[in-house]
């Protein structure tokens, strides 16, 4: 199967009610970081910000929210009541997403990849970080 070329060919086939909550979620981001751009990476939606900011996915159980390593590390304390890895966390689709958690990963991931994108703009121009 091929991946899919656009967030809306990947969101289509989902059932309604999983449909609903991955574009809510997406919505959600979109309001949070108006500046990013969307885009289909490694086969699901991704959100770029000068990079890769998080990824998000469907599944039949779960919705899988990917904000990279340092996005997990972060808040492991509240992500320790889900399923998670390294890169991942498992939101159940017969709970509640939790919004407040989901509003600080992405604004904490923005705010990383922002600072990494200063940096090597600093560096290019020789001014420093």
């Amino acid at each position: 199967m091929d991946a899919p070329a656009t967030v809306e060919s990947y969101l289509a086939p989902f059932p309604t009610p999983t449909r609903a909550i991955l574009e809510e979620l997406r919505s959600f981001i979109l309001s949070l970081v108006p500046d990013a751009t969307e885009k289909i990476s490694y086969g699901i939606p991704t959100f770029d910000l000068n990079g890769n900011l998080v990824h998000y996915a469907g599944y039949g159980g779960h919705i899988g929210f990917y904000p990279g390593a340092r996005g997990i590390a972060v808040f492991e304390d509240e992500i320790k009541a889900y399923k998670y890895a390294k890169g991942s966390v498992q939101f159940p689709l017969d709970q509640p997403l939790p919004w407040e958690l989901i509003r600080r990963i992405v604004l904490f991931r923005a705010a990383e990849n922002r600072a990494r994108q200063t940096q090597k703009r600093a560096k290019k121009t020789g001014k420093g970080a």
